[in-house]
């Protein structure tokens, strides 16, 4: 999902340097996959008035901004940098937006949000084969269950998935983005894999949202 790091780095040095060419390139070149990370995460009430593209804009505009800071002392990699400030944006939008006290933002996934092959992948491949209707159920109705598993997880396991799966971040990224050690963020990582494996495992009328 996230460019490729080593012509991250490039683009980097090149805009340190002064090169605006590359400064602006560097910034349009995550533009998707910020895209991508912030329309997983949007409340859909958050979504009906504001476009992930509308916050993803604001949060390049404040990496140029902040950028000559960044590169003064990397503490992270940089799509990591980025993501933090998504998150951050993401936040302050669903203040402004639902005038209410600060909230999970993982709570209300789009339905669409799991609408794709990514999802299709994780929930085929965490299932039990033996415990559900082989080849019966739609892709409909694997896509339904699999959104009703993963919201009964607490906030940090399915940040964790979404992390590892969605945005296709190794362990060691994720740990980093989290603030959590790699074995910590291993073990969280197979925790909310068995409990999905378990749920999808249940009947469909047993699976609900906590």
């Amino acid at each position: 999902m996230w460019p490729d790091s080593s012509e991250t780095q490039v683009l980097l040095c090149s805009a340190g340097a002064g090169d605006a060419a590359a400064r602006n390139q560097l910034l349009e070149r995550h533009r998707q996959a910020l895209r991508r990370m912030v329309g997983l995460r949007m409340d859909p009430m958050l979504g009906r008035r504001l476009d992930a593209s509308d916050i993803v804009q604001d949060v390049l505009v404040e990496a140029d901004r902040r950028l000559a800071d960044y590169l003064r002392e990397a503490r992270m990699p940089f799509h990591l940098w980025l993501r933090h400030l998504a998150h951050d944006h993401l936040i302050d939008a669903h203040r402004r937006h639902r005038g209410a006290a600060r909230r999970s933002i993982d709570r209300e996934q789009p339905a669409a949000a799991f609408a794709d092959q990514s999802a299709m992948d994780l929930a085929a491949m965490i299932r039990d084969r033996q415990l559900t209707p082989a080849a019966a159920a739609t892709h409909r109705e694997l896509e339904l269950r699999f959104q009703a598993a993963i919201e009964t997880l607490d906030e940090l396991d399915r940040e964790v998935i979404l992390m590892r799966h969605f945005e296709q971040l190794s362990n060691s990224e994720t740990a980093q983005a989290l603030g959590l050690s790699d074995a910590a963020a291993g073990m969280r990582y197979l925790r909310a894999m068995r409990r999905l494996r378990t749920l999808l495992a249940e009947p469909p009328s047993q699976v609900r949202p906590s």
